[in-house]
């Protein structure tokens, strides 16, 4: 089927989103009057938000603190009246960090802000000392001879830029996710990097990595920018090796339990597959995790609970608040398997902050142009642009990939949340609650459509 060319309507999908409240609402929305009005004072995103950061705070997967995490939702979800509340849990391996310094010993010795990558191992107590290797980027590494980083401190510099689609963290992020691990191959006693992120602040970032089998894990840890920066300059004028001292003391706790928190909106016919809508309740713990990803829970079930608002809905929302997400996907690899043979209609996850939602994506544009049509004429008054890009689904949706179901993607403003991700920076402050009632108002329209459709979502 052809591509719908929407430059018929460019112009309201182009609306600011602060100008939405002087755009007529679509009639045909199931809940276009209560989307309108929570772009002027939704509170239930922000009640979220607010109490879990306040009242839990940080909530690294598979610790005590997570599950109080658990406990605390489960509470609000059933005070604000949704049904079949519910925590899942599940076994997964947890680690947590311990002392974290490092230092340049020689030729310019100064101390240096780091943070401990997770899955990655202990120094000794009293660290390790020795040369650092630089690599300007990623592929200097791969390019690196087998067994040239014996003894030797990897240092993978190459620099993420911010952009509104989020797309430097796939240039930046192998660094994290892999470069340890190939570094670790190479004979590296250790792995320090960049922080993947877009700030200049002296916080490094934290977030997990990984070893390929048969390669055991080394002490890896990010920098902070400002100090990576100091690092390269280090590099350009010393007219020797460059020496550090490195203290990371991670430990494993073994096999712990998290679990996923689970709830309902329950619909008029319930032989009909449900709507998922998911986030993460996990954290890392050096931030309370406001942008990533309370904010995301927040806003998946402000808008549940306002498409019930307009009327039992036809099709029951199920809300799916992960856990375990920052440190290996376990709640949604666990909630994949316990609900396999359910089928659900259509699935959709906010992780990406609370900044405004500027485009929306699905699986079933040509497939299903009619509901793809309704549900992009929706959202242009809150400023939304259709997207011929196939959406993919956020971490937390597994089961909608595996099953092949639809996808919807509502993509966030993304240039500031690599300034706060995995930092002690994410906290409530850093979240504007007028793009916060927007994200609810575009959600509410989507969820309202979707839950009341009659039709299969996906042909």
């Amino acid at each position: 089927m052809k591509k719908f060319a929407f430059a018929l309507a460019a112009l309201p999908f182009l609306v600011p989103a602060t100008l939405a409240a002087q755009q007529p609402v679509i009639p045909s929305a199931p809940a276009a009057a209560q989307a309108h009005a929570a772009l002027q004072g939704d509170m239930s995103a922000w009640d979220f938000t607010e109490g879990i950061t306040t009242e839990v705070g940080p909530r690294q997967a598979g610790t005590p603190a997570e599950a109080r995490g658990r406990e605390w939702a489960m509470n609000w979800l059933r005070q604000q009246g949704f049904a079949n509340v519910a925590n899942e849990p599940y076994m997964m391996d947890t680690w947590v960090r311990g002392e974290e310094r490092a230092a340049i010993v020689s030729p310019f010795p100064q101390a240096m802000h780091i943070t401990a990558l997770g899955n990655t191992s202990a120094t000794p107590p009293g660290g390790i000392t020795a040369e650092i290797v630089q690599f300007l980027n990623y592929a200097d590494l791969v390019a690196a001879p087998t067994g040239s980083l014996a003894g030797k401190i990897a240092f993978i510099s190459h620099d993420m830029m911010p952009t509104q689609d989020g797309s430097g963290y796939g240039f930046a992020g192998p660094a994290r996710w892999t470069g340890p691990g190939l570094a670790a191959s190479k004979g590296a006693v250790a792995t320090i990097i960049r922080s993947v992120g877009t700030d200049d602040h002296r916080n490094p970032h934290t977030g997990g990595t990984s070893f390929p089998a048969g390669v055991a894990p080394t002490p890896a840890g990010a920098l902070s920018n400002p100090d990576a920066d100091n690092l390269e300059r280090m590099f350009q004028r010393a007219t020797g090796p460059i020496t550090m001292n490195l203290v990371l003391t991670p430990r494993s706790l073994g096999q712990t339990e998290s679990g996923n928190v689970v709830a309902e909106i329950t619909g008029r016919n319930p032989a009909l597959p449900p709507v998922l809508v998911a986030c993460h309740l996990d954290s890392w713990d050096l931030g309370t995790g406001a942008m990533d990803d309370a904010s995301g829970c927040g806003i998946v079930a402000a808008a549940a609970k306002h498409v019930a608002a307009a009327g039992q809905p036809l099709r029951t929302i199920r809300v799916l608040f992960a856990g375990a997400e920052e440190t290996g996907l376990w709640g949604s690899k666990a909630y994949a398997a316990a609900h396999a043979d359910e089928p659900i209609a259509v699935g959709l996850e906010s992780d990406f902050g609370a900044d405004r939602i500027w485009q929306f994506q699905s699986n079933f544009t040509e497939s299903n142009p009619d509901l793809y049509r309704r549900i992009a004429e929706a959202v242009a008054p809150f400023g939304v642009a259709p997207s011929a890009i196939v959406a993919t689904g956020g971490a937390d949706i597994d089961i909608a990939r595996e099953q092949n179901t639809a996808i919807v993607d509502l993509q966030q403003d993304g240039t500031r949340y690599f300034d706060l991700h995995h930092t002690p920076d994410d906290t409530l402050d850093k979240i504007d609650i007028a793009q916060l009632r927007q994200n609810v108002a575009v959600w509410t329209q989507v969820v309202g459509i979707l839950a009341n459709e009659r039709e299969p979502i996906a042909r």
